[in-house]
């Protein structure tokens, strides 16, 4: 797989983009190349970047393209939801998890493409690029990184860019 300086790379050292290395976590379970709903693993592969969503009331708009994420946006992880791995709206009965969180995590969020058009049941859902908890401390499956380096990465993405999971 040919990566480019437009890939955020996650190697044992880090996130690599840009030609900088950030420190990042990652699934609490490792990588896998056979992601399931719930098993805390980060899937390798080459995964499109599909979009950026912000906490409006926390963030100035990172990028032209970024989508606020409003009070009742939720995203579906049930895989017997036909709305499965997709942004829903509150109320919302099927099994979900709220963007608009308490804490920071989902402040700002770089959405994949992973299990995307269409979502198959159970591989996976919400594979995410955020702010992490804390250093170290790792992810359901997510790539998770510091505040600011989020912030400095999603205002340099390109159109072409993906994340890119060895």
């Amino acid at each position: 797989m040919r990566v480019t300086p437009d890939d955020l790379v996650v190697t044992p050292r880090g996130l690599r983009f840009r030609g900088r290395l950030f420190p990042c976590t990652r699934g609490r379970q490792g990588l896998t190349d056979d992601k399931r709903e719930g098993d805390g693993c980060t899937p390798r592969g080459a995964h499109g970047l599909a979009g950026v969503l912000y906490r409006p009331d926390r963030l100035r708009k990172p990028t032209r393209s970024a989508l606020p994420i409003r009070p009742r946006d939720l995203w579906s992880d049930d895989p017997a939801d036909p709305a499965y791995n997709s942004k829903v709206r509150a109320p919302h009965a099927p099994s979900h998890e709220r963007l608009r969180r308490a804490d920071p995590l989902y402040d700002l969020v770089l959405l994949t493409d992973w299990n995307l058009s269409p979502a198959l049941p159970g591989r996976g859902s919400a594979i995410f690029v955020h702010r992490w908890r804390r250093l170290g401390a790792p992810t359901a499956g997510c790539i998770a990184l510091r505040p600011r380096d989020l912030l400095w990465i999603a205002r340099r993405l390109a159109p072409r860019s993906r994340l890119v999971v060895r």
